[in-house]
């Protein structure tokens, strides 16, 4: 019995990890098929084949975490989908789905880790305390991953926003429309906030109003530049003010706040020297200056 459990463990962690991995992999793709697709550049798109991964294990991994979430808290839910949105996940993943995620990869390595500890025969007490270390460590490494991937993915858009802010005022400074500069960045820049401004055109031309597309954009992403922008081109378009001298205005803004980030982090740079210079370098540079004098002050003390 214990070893089928191993077993339905082990395919459980490596289906579940190969399925991220796809489902990163087709983010890209599918963003890329979005933008090309919105511009007419392809002609005669095939009929997209579901492959194995969607029509089965995905809907088992819904259901198994639906049936879970009934008892997980209602904050968890909403956390959850704040994180995902911030990954650029949430049209991937659902909610539920990243929770039985996270279930399935905390009982597989919980199972992994009782298995060992039995073929060591290890004492009770010592297999539940390395089964519940291994759960909690499968449970919190997808937490932990998509934090990661949000800071990259927020990191990104901070650093490309001056660039496409500078596009988006000469586009309309040069007599484009709003809707039609932000169609220019999604030509010219690759990225995720070209990918972002392609949603939001493709919300407008659905019938959704402009300033509730750019607030979601905001939403989405939780980055403090990106949402200070917004916030200036929704009050811009309530006020009737140009949206030009708005977007350059921005620009030379978040540029000051980029240099004096850079600047604050090269003050704290010799601060953060201190540690590998006091434990690493330092002791090297005194055995080499000082090693030979202790050892001839040895030497003479041993010949009196």
């Amino acid at each position: 019995m214990l070893e089928l459990l191993a077993a339905l463990g082990v395919f459980g962690t490596v289906t579940f990890s190969l399925l991220a991995v796809r489902e990163g992999r087709k983010e890209q793709n599918l963003a890329q098929e979005r933008i090309l697709r919105a511009l007419g550049r392809m002609e005669n798109p095939q009929e997209e084949v579901i492959p194995l991964s969607d029509r089965v294990v995905r809907p088992l991994l819904h259901k198994f975490a639906s049936n879970l979430a009934r008892i997980a808290p209602h904050g968890q839910r909403a956390k959850t989908e704040s994180n995902l949105s911030a990954a650029g996940l949430s049209g991937q993943w659902e909610s539920v789905e990243w929770q039985g995620l996270r279930y399935a990869l905390g009982v597989a390595f919980a199972l992994i880790l009782l298995i060992i500890a039995g073929l060591e025969h290890k004492s009770l007490l010592w297999r539940i305390e390395l089964g519940a270390a291994g759960f909690l460590l499968g449970y919190l490494f997808p937490e932990s991953w998509l934090k990661a991937k949000a800071k990259e993915r927020r990191k990104a858009i901070e650093n490309s926003l001056p660039d496409v802010l500078d596009l988006l005022t000469v586009s309309v400074e040069a007599g484009l429309g709003f809707d039609a500069a932000l169609m220019k960045v999604v030509e010219k820049q690759k990225g995720v906030l070209a990918e972002e401004f392609l949603r939001v055109l493709q919300e407008i031309k659905m019938g959704r109003p402009r300033r509730e597309a750019l607030r979601d954009l905001s939403r989405r992403n939780q980055v403090e530049d990106l949402s200070n922008v917004v916030a200036s081109l929704v009050q811009a378009d309530q006020l009737g003010i140009a949206v030009g001298g708005v977007l350059r205005n921005q620009a030379v803004q978040i540029r000051q706040k980029h240099r004096q980030r850079a600047e604050e982090k090269a003050q704290k740079a010799p601060v953060k020297m201190m540690i590998p210079l006091v434990f690493f370098v330092f002791p090297g540079i005194f055995i080499i200056i000082l090693g030979p004098a202790v050892i001839q002050v040895l030497q003479m003390f041993r010949s009196q």
